[in-house]
């Protein structure tokens, strides 16, 4: 009788111990697990951003930040569009953009979503050494070349320009335009970037 008892509590105890132990390992791999999870603050950076764009004005631009980098929202004249296509062209070094970073839905030498030309919506930073080029839509000025220089964005830290859809000129350090991140229309009044544009 003693040997059944006494098996009967190892049995128990085995059982317990195994149940313990099994409860151990468990609450020892949530927190490994959990540590697979993204933060809140890891999932923020990388989601996508909204813009409200319907009070810029022509000429005007606005930046939003997406992903820790600078986007410029540039709301650009009909002139400023007409002299993309046309004097810019022989200026800049890619002035078809074959050699950039873009989505495919994003084209044409305003470098934007067909129907919504008049919106540059670039990456902030100079694809030289990635300063922070500065917005001069001042045509004609002297520092800038004079004639040639037709407004758009100017790096000061080494010299590399762009025009008002990002392309780099010719003879600058940086080697390409400016980058295009994902974007899309909600409204004529917001974008959204960081998500693509449905395409028909």
């Amino acid at each position: 009788m003693a040997d059944t008892v006494n098996r009967g509590r190892r049995k128990f105890l085995t059982g317990a111990t195994s149940v313990v132990g099994a409860l151990g390992v468990a609450g020892a791999a949530v927190p490994f697990v959990k540590s697979w999870v993204p933060s809140a603050k890891a999932r923020a950076a990388g989601a996508p951003v909204q813009a409200n764009i319907g009070k810029i004005e022509p000429g005007q631009m606005i930046t939003v930040e997406w992903r820790g980098k600078p986007v410029y929202i540039v709301r650009r004249t009909p002139e400023a569009l007409e002299q993309l296509a046309t004097r810019m062209r022989a200026l800049v070094a890619d002035p078809d953009s074959k050699d950039d970073i873009r989505p495919a839905y994003v084209g044409g030498d305003a470098r934007a979503i067909a129907g919504h030309e008049e919106f540059l919506v670039t990456v902030g930073l100079c694809t030289h050494l990635g300063c922070a080029p500065k917005y001069r839509p001042d045509v004609g000025a002297r520092d800038l070349g004079g004639a040639e220089w037709l407004g758009g964005f100017f790096c000061p830290c080494h010299g590399s320009k762009f025009d008002l859809s990002g392309r780099v000129y010719k003879s600058v350090p940086a080697p390409s335009n400016l980058e295009v991140p994902p974007y899309r229309f909600v409204s004529d009044t917001l974008i959204v970037i960081g998500e693509d544009q449905e395409t028909a």
